[in-house]
Formats: C-alpha cells, structure tokens, sequence
C-alpha cells in the first residue's frame, strides 16, 4: 500500500466529462422562451378565424333564443354588409360585427329565433372572403341548439 510522504500532494482527478444540471436547465429555459416568441408571432390563419366566428355566432344565436323565449317576443337576426344584427332585442342588444373583418354570410340571410320553444330547421353558412373554398354552417333542428357544422346540414 503506497503513501504519501508529508508536503505531497495527490495527482489531481480529472475533470467530469458532461453539463451541470444548472447548464442543461438554462438551456431549456432559452428553449423555452424561443419556442413561445414563435408561436406567438405565427398570424392566425383564415380558417381559424372562420372557426372562431362560427363558434360565436352560434353562442349569439342561443343566447338571443334565450332572451326572445324569455321576453315572448321574436327575435330576428339578418346578415348586413358590415356584419348582422339582432331584431327585437331591447338595447344594447348582442354584438353587431364579425370578429374578423374578412368573414361574410350571403347577402340578406335570415334566421327566426322565437318566441316558441320549436323553430324550423335553419341554417347559415359562414366562408371567408379570400377563400370562399372553406364553408361552415351553424345550423340547428329547430329543437337542439345551433351548431357548427363543416358539411351542409340535411333539411
């Protein structure tokens, strides 16, 4: 068994080979912050914005269905130029605008939402104005609530 003599000193080991756990954390912190400063610089697509518009659309639909079985008396929206409006609701009524600009309906689209629990079958389809390939329908039985649909409902 081998000694040291006083005053030597051991033969130093050598260094790790590898990172820290600290290194590898500030790392993926970076990666982190990159990926999110991406994601949040991607423009919203026409399709999603064309989704979004449906969904709300169909929320208003219930939502003045609701007020005009509450109130007894019936509820009209028509698609305008700049966006729809409500008839027959006491102020300030719903919204009036898309919330993206690009999204249209047919011209002087109508659709009765009450006073009665039972309203025909309706349908109303929603394109964007760049690409009118994409079509969704919100549309309802007369006895289930609007929905969103991406195929033309059957009468």
């Amino acid at each position: 068994m081998r000694t040291l003599a006083a005053g030597n000193k051991p033969s130093p080991t050598p260094p790790a080979a590898g990172f820290t756990l600290l290194e590898l954390l500030v790392v993926l912190a970076l990666i982190a912050i990159a990926t999110a400063g991406v994601g949040l610089s991607l423009r919203d697509t026409a399709d999603s914005a064309l989704e979004r518009d449906a969904t709300r659309l169909a929320a208003l639909l219930e939502s003045a269905r609701a007020q005009s079985r509450a109130s007894g008396l019936p509820v009209v929206w028509r698609s305008t130029g700049q966006g729809f409006v409500f008839e027959g609701l006491a102020p300030p009524g719903l919204p009036r605008h898309w919330l993206a600009p690009s999204t249209q309906t047919s011209a002087n689209q109508s659709v009765v939402l009450g006073p009665e629990p039972l309203i025909p079958p309706q349908s109303i389809a929603l394109s964007h104005t760049a690409s009118s390939q994409r079509i969704l329908w919100v549309s309802t039985d007369g006895l289930r609530p609007f929905q969103v649909q991406g195929s033309r409902p059957s009468p």
